[in-house]
């Protein structure tokens, strides 16, 4: 094939964008027993975190824009999952908290990441392996993020 770089299997995107759907499909069956998406998981894990923090704050740890972050919070706060308020001292900025709900999820979530390395481990695949891949990925996102604020 004439453009060799071209090919699919030549490209780094391409795994680690079909990995992510992959893994995130493995985290489906236990997302739909607590109704909630994948994105708003992310949201969540955050809040778990740290409760009681902005929409921008939120943004950043899950490097996303707020016109992507909003409609999200918004259906998880017609969930019920948390609370969205104006800050009385910036009112530019939004307020982020757990309701009850949301965090009665976070010990129906606590199983998640066990079950999920449970169901990634074989003979093939070692958690060493998939600790080392989720410490490269960690590197890399760093340097991106890095190269990006430069430019």
């Amino acid at each position: 094939m004439e453009f060799e770089q071209l090919r699919l299997d030549n490209q780094l995107c391409f795994p680690v964008y079909a990995a992510s759907r992959l893994i995130i499909r493995e985290y489906q069956p236990f997302l739909d027993k607590l109704g909630i998406t994948y994105p708003q998981y992310l949201v969540l894990m955050v809040l778990w975190e740290t409760d009681k923090i902005t929409v921008n704050e939120i943004s950043q740890k899950l490097i996303l824009n707020n016109n992507t972050i909003t409609p999200l919070l918004k259906r998880m706060e017609q969930q019920g999952i948390i609370k969205r308020q104006r800050s009385e001292s910036d009112e530019r900025k939004v307020n982020v908290e757990l309701t009850k709900k949301g965090k009665q999820l976070k010990t129906e979530a606590a199983i998640i990441p066990e079950e999920l390395a449970a169901r990634l481990i074989s003979e093939t695949l070692k958690i060493e392996e998939l600790i080392d891949l989720k410490n490269k990925l960690d590197s890399l996102i760093k340097f991106l993020l890095e190269k990006q604020r430069v430019s």
